[in-house]
């Protein structure tokens, strides 16, 4: 594995400045009268190109980042921020965050993480690989990933471009426990999108991939190939009568489902009582084969982070186990909120793993895509979701989709115009198998989830 001489990179000297920074801003909301203080500041540098039909549509560097600064005050609460890190400017944020906390109402919740929660001494996670990468090396790039799509068919009439993307950068945290953390991470994208006609249809679908490290990434040439064949896929789709049948959401979607999961189980829907998921601690919300596991600590992972955005440490947790709740997703002020302690989760969750323990001792061929499908059997594979319509304070959910109808295990045809719906209670509890087709684009890593029942409205 190579890595950047972190001794000589410009960006982890200004990580260490900014650090020294922080620590000041620190020093002066205590001279000014604060109770506590935290200080986080995030910055972003890059590029970012995009090209269509071969021709350049931009060229963006970033260098940016902000730095925020929220006090405490006998339970009120101010914050401020700013981009300027002269010494002027943060005396001014600082200031200003004490004077609106004045002004603010007492809250009994609000305040810094309790301090033997907090990650002192964080691990090194190995999210930082910068990339050294020319604007004319980029644009080639871009321009080769869409240039397989178009060349893939010649129903590939049109394209709404292919694009680069190389950001690295810092987060740094500090509050007034006398915790002064920060770490550097790089991410790194390829997409394109490509529009596909015949007759008088017309179809959009994309490809792309991520990762910390670009060498990894799949190439430009293979996303643009994906894509094409992604887009050829679903021409001349057919409606669908209304009926209920087994859904099928392919892994690249099935992060949307435990996304509503997550709201629900979430601090904030909990404590304001909207939440279909309220005093679900130790029941059954799966069924008894799934497990999701969170891992905050794998290398170079995306989702990777040894403490959350109040600094507190990130701990391995099982949210899931064998179908029953384990664990809210709680952040300090939640936590306090609910008379609960706090979980690690401001700012997000970290890496999960979803887990179908039938799979597993059957090997993962049991469970790849094409054995889902044949799992499936005769019913609806989704492939993309529209609309938000899902009510997570009763479970209500009803969203636009297309994909595919399945008979017999073979995809038959592709479908659009349709809606699905369901209740999550019951979608949870309805499902027969996640596959191992993981998509690892994200901080889910699952694979496709197969629900015995679902409404489909069609025309």
């Amino acid at each position: 594995m190579t890595k950047v001489n972190q001794s000589v990179d410009p960006l982890i000297e200004q990580l260490g400045q900014v650090k020294n920074r922080v620590a000041k801003v620190l020093e002066l909301a205590k001279s000014l009268g604060a109770d506590g203080a935290e200080v986080a500041m995030s910055r972003q540098q890059g590029l970012s190109v995009g090209t269509r039909l071969g021709e350049v549509e931009n060229v963006e560097f970033t260098n940016d980042g902000a730095l925020g600064i929220t006090v405490y005050q006998q339970g009120r609460k101010g914050s401020a921020s700013t981009a300027d890190l002269s010494e002027k400017a943060l005396t001014q944020a600082v200031e200003a965050a004490v004077n609106i906390a004045k002004y603010t109402s007492v809250d009994d919740c609000s305040g810094l993480a309790d301090k033997e929660l907090l990650a002192m001494k964080p691990l090194d996670l190995d999210l930082y690989y910068p990339k050294d990468l020319s604007t004319e090396q980029a644009i080639e790039i871009a321009k080769e990933c869409e240039r397989s799509a178009l060349d893939s068919d010649k129903r590939i009439t049109n394209s709404d471009g292919a694009n680069l993307d190389c950001f690295s950068g810092f987060k740094v945290y500090g509050n007034s426990h006398g915790q002064l953390v920060a770490y550097p991470s790089s991410r790194h994208s390829i997409s394109c999108v490509v529009i596909a006609g015949n007759g008088d249809d017309m179809q959009r679908d994309y490809a792309y991939d991520v990762n910390r490290d670009f060498s990894l990434l799949d190439s430009g040439v293979d996303i643009g190939t994906k894509a094409a064949s992604e887009v050829i896929s679903r021409l001349n789709p057919q409606k669908l009568s209304t009926m209920k049948v087994p859904v099928l959401f392919r892994s690249d979607i099935a992060n949307t489902v435990w996304g509503h999961f997550i709201s629900a189980i979430s601090g904030g829907n909990l404590y304001r009582k909207s939440s279909f998921l309220l005093d679900a601690i130790g029941k059954d919300v799966f069924p008894n084969f799934l497990s999701i596991h969170e891992r905050p600590h794998i290398p170079k992972a995306l989702a990777s982070s040894a403490f959350d955005s109040e600094g507190v440490l990130t701990k391995d947790r099982d949210i899931i186990t064998n179908g029953s709740l384990q664990s809210y997703l709680l952040t300090s002020y939640s936590a306090r909120k609910l008379g609960l302690t706090t979980t690690g989760h401001a700012g997000g969750i970290h890496n999960w793993l979803v887990k179908d323990k039938n799979i597993a001792s059957k090997g993962s061929k049991a469970a790849d895509f094409d054995a889902m499908l044949k799992t499936l059997g005769t019913g609806l594979l989704v492939t993309e979701l529209m609309g938000q319509g899902v009510n997570v304070v009763n479970g209500d959910y009803s969203r636009g989709a297309a994909g595919f109808w399945v008979e017999n295990g073979e995809i038959a045809y592709p479908v659009s115009e349709i809606t699905i719906a369901g209740n999550l209670e019951q979608m949870f509890k309805g499902i027969i198998a996640v596959g191992s087709d993981l998509d690892k684009h994200g901080s889910i890593s699952t694979g496709s989830i197969l629900i015995d029942e679902m409404q489909i409205a069609g025309q």
